[in-house]
């Protein structure tokens, strides 16, 4: 009788659709400017909940600063570097 290999591949994908005026502000941590997502908005690119957010932003794995009107701001481009990033957590 034959042996039988059964491959499963898990692959997650993450599309960032931009408009013609994408919000940036300045990342302290990137120490530079970059694009920006409110807090509130993370549901409008990700699957991920507030809580997973949270979670990443209290552990440091994703830059956030805040804007003068006291809305919490994530760092687009660390945002993506930890979803690309290896699940090792």
């Amino acid at each position: 009788m034959a042996k039988r290999t059964k491959i499963t591949i898990e692959t997650d994908s993450l599309l960032v659709m931009r408009g013609t005026v994408s919000p940036r502000g300045w990342c302290p941590e990137c120490a530079a400017e970059s694009d920006v997502i409110p807090f509130d908005g993370i549901g409008v690119i990700s699957n991920m909940t507030p809580s997973e957010v949270q979670a990443w932003l209290e552990c440091e794995a994703i830059h956030h600063s805040q804007a003068p009107d006291g809305t919490r701001l994530i760092c687009l481009n660390s945002l993506l570097k930890r979803v690309q990033k290896p699940k090792t957590d």
